[in-house]
């Protein structure tokens, strides 16, 4: 049988910062998002809870070694920002970046509310994990009491998909038979944008509303303003697919041609060759690869409790 072969050394090392050589730059725009900021707070809160990954570079007699990072440029950045000079790393056998860039888990709102949950369960508490995460604590009670009012059939569904807080609050205002199906309806169309979910309210009978929200609801709509509501939804479904199928042609080129160079710039080698012959050429393709994202499709709520997982 053969042997796997082990992608990292077993034992986590620090080494100096000055030693790690990224292979790409942190722009400013990035230094100034809330993402660059939660792992900012968390190393001052938490320390670092992820080591960074780098692959040790063949250096020359009498010179110190170097390390070419594979994973981890945020953090990095932010610990020199911090002042620290040493960081934990995972010393990797290959120096390819792929899978730490592209096979990331990015967690639903509904998972990230039972991490909170679990964690404050454990006895952290809502200040220290506000200050982490760069929240206020009101924002950390908002999403502690996502589900209150959800049944657990309507939670079950839709746990693992990309949900947005603002669809859940929608969902609340049914009672639990109808959430189901308009848990239902959103899985079966893939589409749990808020929007969608007040659609989906605005056709439940009141009867399957909350008392609390019958009042709110707009007088009924006549039966002929719900069938023409229903054609033009019809029609711009029609319209929709149409379009879906050339724009989906040119975004799979698209991808397919920023992945491509995305592989070549995780390359040690490639990366030197082109800072030394083609400075210019390598900034640009650098700013392509940092600013396309023709294939990501989790919400922007759904960022990760743990700001330390940060890719790339």
């Amino acid at each position: 049988m053969a042997r796997v072969k082990l992608a990292f050394e077993k034992d986590a090392r620090k080494l100096p910062i000055d030693a790690i050589l990224p292979v790409r730059t942190v722009p400013e725009s990035v230094k100034k998002s809330q993402k660059y900021g939660r792992i900012r707070s968390s190393l001052q809160e938490l320390g670092l809870v992820e080591p960074l990954v780098v692959y040790p570079q063949k250096g020359t007699r009498g010179q110190a070694r170097r390390y070419i990072l594979l994973d981890g440029h945020l953090r990095l950045d932010a610990l020199t920002a911090l002042g620290e000079t040493e960081v934990l790393c995972l010393l990797s056998t290959d120096d390819e970046a792929f899978t730490y860039n592209h096979r990331v888990n990015q967690i639903s709102a509904i998972q990230e509310h039972f991490m909170i949950q679990q964690a404050l369960n454990n006895g952290v508490s809502e200040e220290r994990m506000a200050r982490a995460l760069s929240l206020d604590v009101i924002s950390i009670r908002r999403k502690r009491d996502l589900l209150e009012g959800i049944c657990p059939e309507a939670v079950e569904l839709l746990r693992n998909q990309p949900v947005r807080p603002g669809a859940i609050r929608e969902v609340r205002r049914a009672l639990p038979m109808r959430q189901i199906a308009m848990a239902e309806l959103m899985v079966g169309s893939r589409n749990f944008s808020v929007g969608y979910a007040k659609w989906l309210v605005a056709m439940t009978e009141p009867e399957e509303l909350r008392e609390q929200d019958k009042a709110k609801e707009e007088p009924s709509l006549k039966p002929e303003d719900v069938a023409r509501v229903e054609r033009e939804l019809r029609a711009l479904e029609t319209d929709f697919r149409r379009i879906v199928r050339s724009h989906g042609e040119n975004v799979l080129s698209l991808v397919l041609a920023v992945g491509y160079v995305r592989r070549l710039l995780e390359s040690a080698a490639v990366v030197k060759y082109l800072s030394r012959k083609h400075a210019d050429l390598l900034a640009e393709l650098e700013r392509i690869v940092e600013t396309t994202n023709l294939d990501a499709d989790a919400p922007a709520e759904a960022e990760s409790a743990g700001a330390n997982a940060e890719r790339g």
